[in-house]
């Protein structure tokens, strides 16, 4: 069974509800390929989640400045990629987390 329409809506869920639809598809769908992708994005939501509450704490130090721009570019473009991948039936793991989950 292909998956790509709940992949690319987990995947854009970022923007929307990026912890309730990762969630929601783990405990509904039975595919394996979907929920380890779930996990990795609720984990990839948390890490950058915590990432940039500390660059924001870091931007009274210049060096917060930079990472705050990382972080923000790089939560907005990840997903991105992954709605990509979907689409072509590629394989994705987000960055940091994806071998996290086996």
């Amino acid at each position: 069974m292909d998956n790509k329409g709940l992949k690319v809506l987990l995947h854009a869920s970022t923007w929307f509800a990026p912890f309730l639809v990762p969630f929601v598809l783990y405990l509904v769908v039975d595919d394996h390929e979907v929920k380890k992708l779930s996990v990795q994005a609720v984990l990839f939501q948390l890490v950058m989640s915590v990432l940039l509450f500390i660059s924001f704490l870091l931007i009274f130090i210049i060096i917060g400045i930079p990472l705050v721009i990382i972080f923000a570019i790089m939560a907005f473009v990840v997903p991105i990629i992954g709605i990509i991948k979907a689409i072509n039936g590629e394989a994705f793991n987000y960055p940091i987390v994806g071998s996290w989950i086996k």
